[in-house]
């Protein structure tokens, strides 16, 4: 097991740096006690706006608002000693226009105190991309499968599959570079379109449902630490079954308070 040796704050210019140096270690985070603990062990934490269907039962992440998104924001960062922050641009708020997504990415940071946004799509968000990143915004372009562009994908699935698609990412992979992304979230694509990606930037990949192939691996912590019954995705390790010990306390619990045995004298104030 490893943790941060240094006190020193990860910055987006260091992730970019560690590029070829080992693997990035990344999760989602949506509060600051979840922060707190996870802190020593990961590099990056994006809050996610995968919270709409973890934290607010939603069936996709497109009601999620910026409002949302700040207010998650500003309480991960304040539990985030180290780790470098990142938070979503959730639908609706940066496909506009470029001067739309600055407005709304400005605020973003300077309300929760992130080091940097993430914004999906392919090169129709290029020319945004460049535009926040020449305004003082460091941009993590997500690209492959973007839950974001589900109902034109037409569901969640599986990108680079073919020669065509593989292709058209690399290139993509390859812009958002040039006008100066400092990282590449890649989702949802097979391990050769992961490996070829990774293999043609000189920025880092981080990978989710990408094979092993890519810089860094970041996963919806909920889902690896098995909060979730119903439904676990196939790139999905669970680390621990917490649903069912959170549901043995719930369980303990409900006993000792109806037959009276919590709360003992050691629980009240004399």
């Amino acid at each position: 097991m490893s943790t941060h040796t240094s006190k020193t704050k990860i910055t987006t210019a260091k992730i970019k740096s560690m590029k070829g140096k080992g693997r990035i270690v990344s999760l989602t985070a949506y509060t600051k006690h979840i922060t707190q603990l996870m802190d020593p062990y990961v590099d990056l934490i994006i809050v996610g706006d995968s919270l709409g269907m973890v934290a607010y039962g939603f069936d996709s992440t497109l009601p999620v608002t910026i409002e949302m998104m700040i207010s998650h924001g500003s309480a991960v960062v304040r539990g985030a000693e180290t780790s470098c922050v990142i938070v979503d641009m959730p639908f609706g708020s940066y496909q506009e226009s470029k001067q739309l997504a600055y407005k709304n990415a400005a605020e973003v940071m300077a309300q929760t105190g992130a080091q940097g946004i993430k914004v999906e799509g392919g090169p129709e968000m290029l020319e945004t991309v460049e535009f926040l990143i020449q305004r003082g915004i460091p941009v993590m372009p997500h690209i492959g499968l973007c839950p974001q562009y589900a109902n034109v994908l037409g569901g969640f699935k599986v990108q680079g599959k073919t020669q065509h698609q593989r292709d058209h990412l690399i290139d993509t992979a390859r812009k958002f570079e040039k006008v100066g992304a400092f990282s590449l979230l890649v989702e949802g694509v097979d391990e050769l379109t992961a490996r070829e990606i990774t293999r043609s930037v000189s920025i880092p990949t981080i990978g989710i449902g990408a094979s092993p192939e890519c810089d860094g691996q970041v996963l919806v912590t909920e889902d690896m630490l098995g909060l979730f019954t119903e439904y676990t995705p196939k790139f999905v390790k669970k680390y621990i079954d917490l649903s069912q010990l959170i549901k043995t306390s719930f369980s303990e619990y409900e006993q000792e308070v109806r037959n009276g045995a919590f709360p003992t004298r050691e629980h009240c104030f004399d």
